[in-house]
Parts: C-alpha cells; sequence; structure tokens
C-alpha cells in the first residue's frame, strides 16, 4: 500500500529512475559497451487478464508502483529498439528471502511468528488474507537476472514457480514451524487467527493494510525462461 501513501515519489524513482540510468548510458557513450537489466515486476499484470501470466499477457497495473514500473519496462523496450542498447525487462514475480524488508508481508509474517516463538510479541496484523501470491527464493530469481545477460539477443522474461499459494496459506506454514496450529475465526476484517493449542490471538486483520486497488491473484508461466535459459526453480513454497 506504501506506493498509494508516496505516489509521485513511486514515480520519480520506479519509472524517471530508469529513464536516467538509460539516458546516463546513451549519454556518456556507452551503448555498445553496456548491458542494462531492469527490474521489472508481476505487478504490471494487477488485475489479471488471463491465468497464468506469460510475456504476451496484457499489463493492467493496479498501483501507482505497478504504473510507474509500466512507464520502465516500455522506456526500457524504447531505448533496446532506438538505439540497440542491451536492456532486458526481468518481470519476476514475488521472490523472497532473509533480505526482503521487514515492511513486505512475508518478512513481517516470519519476523512475527519468530518474536512471538521467542515470547517478544503476542499478535500481529495483516490486510488481505486471501490474496494469493507465486512466492519464489531470491537465490533463484538472480541466477536468473544472470542468464538473461548472457544471451545473444536482448529479451524480456518471466520469472516464476507457475505456483500459488494464499497470505493466510503463508501465515499457517509459518506457526506450524514454530509446532502451532492456527485456526481462522469470523470474516472479513474482524478475523482473527487463534492458536489451537493455547486459544491466544496471534493474528488480527487490519483494513489499514488493504489496498485501495487490490491484486488478488497472480501466477506466473516462466515457460519461455525454462526454454531460452534452461532455467527452473529450486527452491520450493514449502
Amino acid at each position: 500500500k506504501i506506493s498509494f501513501d508516496l505516489a509521485e515519489y513511486t514515480a520519480d524513482v520506479d519509472g524517471v529512475g530508469t529513464l536516467r540510468l538509460l539516458d546516463a548510458i546513451k549519454t556518456c557513450g556507452l551503448i555498445n559497451s553496456v548491458k542494462f537489466y531492469q527490474a521489472s515486476t508481476s505487478e504490471l499484470f494487477g488485475k489479471v487478464q488471463e491465468i497464468p501470466q506469460k510475456e504476451t499477457t496484457p499489463f493492467y497495473p493496479r498501483s501507482p508502483y505497478g504504473a510507474a514500473k509500466l512507464y520502465a519496462y516500455w522506456i526500457v523496450v524504447n531505448f533496446r529498439e532506438a538505439y540497440n542498447l542491451f536492456a532486458v525487462n526481468g518481470i519476476l514475480f514475488n521472490h523472497e528471502s532473509p533480505r526482503r524488508g521487514a515492511n513486505f508481508v512475508t518478512r513481517k509474517i516470519s519476523r512475527s511468528v519468530a518474536k512471538i516463538h521467542l515470547g517478544q510479541l503476542e499478535c500481529f496484523s495483516l490486510g488481505n488474507l486471501d490474496a494469493k501470491r507465486d512466492w519464489g527464493h531470491a537465490k533463484d530469481y538472480v541466477e536468473a537476472m544472470w542468464l538473461m545477460l548472457q544471451t545473444d539477443e536482448p529479451e524480456d522474461f518471466v520469472i516464476a514457480t507457475g505456483e500459488v499459494h494464499s497470505v493466510r496459506e503463508f501465515v499457517e506454514k509459518s506457526f506450524k514451524h514454530i509446532g502451532k496450529t492456527i485456526v481462522w475465526e469470523g470474516k472479513n476484517e474482524n478475523e482473527v487467527g487463534r492458536c489451537k493449542e493455547t486459544g491466544k490471538i496471534h493474528v488480527t486483520v487490519n483494513h489499514k493494510y488493504y489496498r485501495p486497488t487490490e491484486v488478488d491473484f497472480l501466477q506466473g508461466d516462466c515457460t519461455k525462461a525454462r526454454q531460452k535459459l534452461n532455467w527452473k526453480p529450486r527452491v520450493t513454497f514449502d
């Protein structure tokens, strides 16, 4: 939701920021010596037009972040075609690791569960529990980024696992890791996640974490990357 609160900043960094880098390459006469990778995103698909999403799926961003990234995507394509720059868009679906910022839902969940396990926290709040994402591991995805830059011709690639899991399922798996079973009670904003073993409420829902326009379902099709880059994810959701 942060990009809705900081919409102009988001456009400046994620949209115009990419243009500044591309323009610097051109201005400095580095077109023939630089390879440029743009960190594109599955948020481009937003209100998905087909399932699963691949390189030819129409874009429909649903946030200032997604809209800014859409500009960045097309300006990369424009510089590639206009100046023959080796520039690629990696359309990466959610990729997680311990380095992920604490404001991202996966780290918020994993850090909060760890604190609950250590007795430092009793309860934390989330937004849309039913949002579904295609989650992979950053280590696998960075390998894909590198492979994109080793090709003879610059092309754009979707990088994903093809598996979809909900935020709710991520919560349940995380608690299971510390030996707790979460049972859901109530509906919508009144829903809570209660520990079956202790009866304590560990998860609540807060509407402030909802986006004004929600992205409900993202699932990637990385067939092109499998075929052309010989890439496949190694780290599973479990």
